[in-house]
């Protein structure tokens, strides 16, 4: 939890997204943990967003804790600007599910959090 004072109550964060990810059948013994996923799967993350936010979480963390530009070079042989644009989508994605499950949900509101491992460029 969280407590806001934009919105003068507690926040709820998502759960975690390696565990879940793991549990669902993915994958994630890579040096990119679940980042991998963003290349080779995104729509599983989108997903789970969505789960969570149907589950009452007010946050997304995005799915970027491992990710680097070292990391998905080394492990997908990816150019700089293919990083990046994986490290936009990883805000998408949790954007996208956002928006969806509230406007299912009539304008519930909340936040994105995004993370990452660092500038390594």
């Amino acid at each position: 939890f969280l407590q806001s004072e934009s919105c003068g109550r507690c926040v709820i964060l998502d759960g975690g997204l390696a565990t879940e990810l793991e549990r669902r059948g993915e994958k994630l013994s890579s040096l990119l943990w679940n980042a991998h996923l963003l290349a080779l799967n995104p729509s599983s993350i989108q997903k789970l967003h969505s789960d969570y936010y149907r589950a009452g979480a007010d946050v997304a963390i995005t799915c970027s804790y491992q990710a680097s530009y070292t990391s998905f070079s080394k492990e997908l042989n990816l150019s700089t600007n293919q990083v990046d644009d994986l490290l936009r989508l990883s805000v998408q994605l949790a954007k996208q599910a956002r928006d969806q499950v509230w406007e299912e949900e009539l304008a519930r509101g909340g936040f994105l959090l995004g993370v990452g491992n660092g500038i390594d460029r």
